[in-house]
């Protein structure tokens, strides 16, 4: 399921879904594109018979009952790859009124800022780990928004990375982390169509589709 939510305007769910299912597609699943994330507590069918989710996620409702519902899918074998926007929540304290603290744990890090200097540019992603994600798959460069964040713990292995122009300091953009038997994917690109069309993004998602669903 590519699942897009959010209200975000600065982000282009309309023409996320659509490129993002052709991503997905390309990998080899058969692929359903889906709007919200109130859907996995008492879920339709649609979403009950998902293994695997492609998430664009710029803002919207996710209450706590409902991050609960999905955790409790990835840690049953489920697997998510979550791109760009969808570390961007609320508070992460357990206790908060609308706490986003179960995703942060599920994700595995939370949105900080876009860095220093203008939100937008030029990056170039160095792949630092062999991984069946990044194999194939060499040094880029593309034009993205800039997202560092915080993680909620040690648990991931970092795959990609890029500097800062303004000072050198390394910036993951890549990791994985597993969740009970689930598996889990976060790749900090992918703010619009630029990106979703180049072909390195492509086939890190692909990969990360196909290492999630555990097929080779």
């Amino acid at each position: 399921m590519v699942l897009v939510a959010g209200d975000d305007v600065d982000h282009d769910l309309l023409q996320a879904a659509p490129a993002l299912s052709r991503i997905a597609s390309d990998a080899g699943f058969i692929t359903t594109p889906a709007a919200g994330m109130q859907r996995f507590v008492d879920p339709f069918e649609s979403t009950a018979n998902q293994d695997v989710f492609l998430l664009y996620k710029a803002g919207g409702e996710f209450t706590p009952a409902q991050q609960e519902a999905f955790a409790e899918r990835i840690r049953n074998g489920g697997g998510v790859v979550a791109l760009h926007c969808s570390n961007v929540m609320g508070s992460v304290e357990p206790d908060a009124a609308n706490s986003f603290a179960t995703w942060f744990g599920v994700l595995g890090n939370h949105y900080l800022s876009h860095g220093p200097g203008y939100h937008k540019g030029m990056q170039r992603i160095e792949v630092v780990a062999q991984h069946p994600i990044t194999e194939g798959v060499s040094d880029f460069e593309l034009y993205d928004e800039f997202y560092e964040f915080e993680f909620a713990d040690g648990d991931h292995e970092i795959l990609a990375q890029r500097r800062r122009d303004q000072d050198g300091e390394i910036i993951p953009v890549l990791y994985t982390r597993e969740l009970g038997a689930g598996r889990v994917v976060y790749l900090a690109l992918g703010h619009d169509m630029r990106v979703w069309g180049d072909p390195s993004f492509q086939r890190l998602v692909r990969q990360a589709l196909n290492w999630v669903a555990h097929r080779s």
